[in-house]
């Protein structure tokens, strides 16, 4: 049976600053983020099977990308933990915003990182992430392709 690679989008707003960066993503800025995620498998090929002739119920992958990402970060200003930035978590966190402290630096590139770890522990073991493709800009976006990372 052939692998097929679905993809299903998904958008969400989120804020941050770069701190250290020599731009003006130094500053508290936002975007509206669009994700695509692939994943890869084969049909369902057991005609009883309420999901026949899908890799994946898209309501399935949905259901999984909104509760690990975009129900998480939409709306929310996100900061690396080990940087000053904390003193302006803390305050917003104090007026209750929505603020995610994260490990990294939140460049798309370190997002787009965490949002496949996040993915992949939650699909099938038949089904495997294939990509992800992470849009700031209309013009700027990360990718992360499981064949780069084995």
């Amino acid at each position: 049976m052939s692998k097929i690679r679905i993809t299903k989008q998904f958008s969400f707003e989120t804020g941050h600053a770069l701190y250290g960066y020599d731009g003006k993503c130094k500053n508290v800025h936002g975007h509206s983020y669009k994700l695509s995620v692939t994943v890869i498998g084969t049909p369902i090929t057991d005609t009883g099977n309420v999901k026949y002739g899908m890799v994946i119920d898209f309501g399935d992958l949905k259901k999984i990308i909104k509760e690990e990402i975009v129900d998480i970060f939409d709306h929310a200003t996100v900061f690396n933990k080990n940087t000053p930035h904390i003193e302006l978590a803390n305050e917003l966190m104090q007026r209750d915003h929505h603020v995610i402290l994260v490990e990294y630096q939140p460049t798309s590139e370190n997002m787009v990182i965490d949002f496949a770890d996040k993915i992949k522990k939650r699909l099938p073991d038949n089904i495997q992430l294939f990509s992800l493709k992470l849009q700031e800009t209309d013009t700027s976006f990360a990718e992360w392709y499981q064949s780069d990372n084995l």
